[in-house]
């Protein structure tokens, strides 16, 4: 052990926690999302190809040798929608916005869905992030109008002609409504979900927005991120979450200054 680790260069150090931190960012991507159960199954096929192989199944063998001999084309065909969001986390540069700007929004937001829930009005609001979604900014109607309960619901009643579809909303503003979302492809999901649900799940595949929706049925409050959904949330428990979400993550300086003094 000591022989190894008198062997170990300063470059092996940082290959292995670059190698580590892309590990970790993936498992983060894929975290809660369609692509951590297909991973699940690909590790079970190498486990049984393997076990094949001891065990002399070589029909087993063989058939499994074929198809994980192809895998690296597999994920890309299996994954692009996962490696594509990967990417484009990569490319993002980041963007300061501050956090009492961001506590405000979050505000008329958890307002709205809790009005809305209160007289069963279906929303679909979605939250855009890094991720543009200028391609269905494109095709929905324009508002461009600073963000607030007021035209939140006044755009969700039922009697507005842009209450159908979703309204997108960047930062202190509502973009768009009557947005046309892509719907889920997902078959795993649960059959009693809507069009509505579908579409937020649909548009979080695709992209790293955060969408809130009202059901008009059961005045359930939801809230989708990465393909995944959590319902039945009051208005404590989103306010939390899209706070964790959104609230810009400030850059703790006391350990350095501390430290620095000491020196």
């Amino acid at each position: 052990m000591l022989e190894v680790i008198k062997t170990l260069r300063w470059q092996d150090v940082v290959d292995i926690f670059l190698v580590s931190f892309i590990i970790y960012r993936v498992m983060l991507i894929i975290k809660g999302t369609r692509a951590a159960q297909m991973l699940s199954g690909i590790g079970i096929l190498i486990v049984v190809y393997f076990g094949a192989r001891e065990l002399e199944f070589m029909t087993l063998y063989w058939l499994l040798g074929t198809f994980l001999s192809s895998i690296f084309l597999i994920i890309i065909i299996v994954f692009q929608r996962d490696i594509r969001r990967a990417l484009t986390q990569v490319g993002q540069t980041p963007f300061t916005k501050s956090t009492e700007e961001t506590a405000q929004s979050i505000d008329e937001i958890v307002n709205t869905a809790r009005y809305l829930a209160a007289r069963k009005i279906g929303a679909l609001m979605v939250i855009e992030r890094e991720t543009g979604l200028k391609d269905y900014i494109e095709s929905s109607h324009t508002v461009d109008a600073k963000l607030s309960m007021e035209l939140l619901v006044s755009l969700f009643n039922t009697s507005s002609p842009l209450h159908d579809g979703g309204v997108i909303i960047h930062k202190d503003r509502i973009l768009t409504a009557r947005s046309v979302l892509p719907l889920t492809k997902n078959p795993y999901i649960s059959k009693k979900l809507g069009t509505r649900h579908r579409a937020a799940i649909g548009i979080s595949e695709e992209t790293d927005a955060v969408v809130v929706v009202v059901s008009e049925e059961t005045k359930q409050i939801s809230l989708v991120l990465h393909g995944g959904i959590t319902s039945g949330l009051d208005t404590s428990s989103l306010r939390n979450r899209l706070e964790a979400i959104l609230t810009p993550k400030e850059f703790d300086t006391t350990k350095w200054k501390n430290w620095l003094q000491r020196k």
